[in-house]
C-alpha cells in the first residue's frame, strides 16, 4: 500500500496538471520530507537525465503560489534545456 499523499504534494501536483508541453512531462514528488518539481523528456529513449528542483514550503503556502510556480517552472525548464547542450564555445576540447 502506498503512503498517503501530503496536502503540499497534492497542491503542487494539481497545479502542474494545468500544464501540458509538447516535449516535457511535469510532475512532483516527495523526497526526504520536501516537495520536488520533476521535469523529464517525453522521449525517454534519448537517455537524458531527469531534472529535479526543490519547491519551498513557504512558496506552496503563499497565496500567489500558482504564479510563483509558473515562474519557477519556466526558470527550471530553461536550466534543464541549457544542461542538454553537448558542446558550446566554452566547452573544453578533449
Amino acid at each position: 500500500m502506498e503512503p498517503p499523499v501530503s496536502p503540499a504534494l497534492a497542491k503542487v501536483s494539481a497545479e502542474l496538471g494545468r500544464y501540458e508541453h509538447a516535449l516535457l512531462n511535469f510532475s512532483a514528488r516527495e523526497n526526504n520530507g520536501a516537495i520536488e518539481l520533476v521535469i523529464e523528456l517525453k522521449d525517454r529513449g534519448l537517455g537524458l537525465h531527469t531534472y529535479y528542483a526543490p519547491i519551498h514550503a513557504r512558496d506552496i503556502d503563499h497565496p500567489q503560489f500558482p504564479w510563483t510556480l509558473q515562474r519557477y517552472l519556466y526558470d527550471c525548464m530553461h536550466d534543464y534545456l541549457v544542461e542538454m547542450f553537448i558542446r558550446t564555445p566554452q566547452s573544453r576540447d578533449a
